[in-house]
């Protein structure tokens, strides 16, 4: 049986360098290609279609987040599986990365070998999350009976659209550069804006600006 053709998409060459060692070592599982930044990614998909993709949320565009990616991949490879491997928390994003399409979440301060165990994991059962967060994904899911509460932070409050967003106006992003960057027109990205500040109840687009840059510095 031929082996499984992983994608690394990672920003950090020593990261991509390190990972492709430890998978290099696995006699059913090669990597097939590395890439930094969406276009590289892409190019690499259509040279050479992975099975399997590991995915960063930070990549070298600030404007782009990993997350925003993921459909691409879709629309590039089909339904193939697509492993979130981050610094970023993972009870902030897990749960969007699984609703955007990707199959599992793992974060970088986990042990290394767990990669392997990840992947595996998703190949023979299809998810992959930690049980801390298995743990939370299953609370909320039970625990609200599919009410949302205590709606107070954009994870928590904001849709998947207005989340991406959010993000990008505290990426410094203006209007008309979202809506370019979403595909949308600035009348949408208006009202998305003006729905992001009452579900979080900030007095002006000032205030929004300012929350957004906090919410990306400390965050991401």
């Amino acid at each position: 049986m031929a082996p499984v053709k992983i994608l690394i998409i990672d920003d950090h060459p020593a990261m991509c360098h390190g990972l492709a060692q430890l998978i290099g070592n696995e006699g059913d599982l090669e990597v097939c290609g590395q890439a930094g930044d969406r276009e590289a990614a892409l190019s690499a998909i259509r040279r050479n279609p992975p099975d399997f993709v590991i995915l960063d949320i930070a990549l070298k565009e600030p404007s782009q987040s990993g997350l925003d990616l993921i459909p691409e991949i879709h629309a590039h490879a089909g339904d193939i599986p697509i492993l979130i491997y981050s610094m970023h928390d993972e009870f902030i994003y897990a749960a969007r990365a699984l609703r955007t399409g990707a199959r599992g979440y793992l974060m970088k301060q986990a042990p290394v070998r767990e990669i392997i165990q990840a992947i595996r994991r998703i190949l023979d059962e299809g998810i992959y999350v930690s049980d801390a967060m298995a743990r939370r994904l299953l609370m909320a899911q039970v625990g609200s009976g599919g009410e949302q509460q205590g709606c107070t932070t954009p994870e928590a409050c904001l849709s998947e659209r207005e989340f991406e967003v959010f993000r990008l106006i505290g990426r410094g992003l203006q209007p008309r550069e979202i809506a370019q960057q979403l595909c949308l027109s600035v009348k949408t990205v208006e009202t998305h804006r003006m729905n992001i500040r009452k579900k979080l109840a900030l007095r002006d687009a000032s205030n929004l600006t300012r929350f957004a840059v906090d919410w990306v510095h400390q965050k991401e």
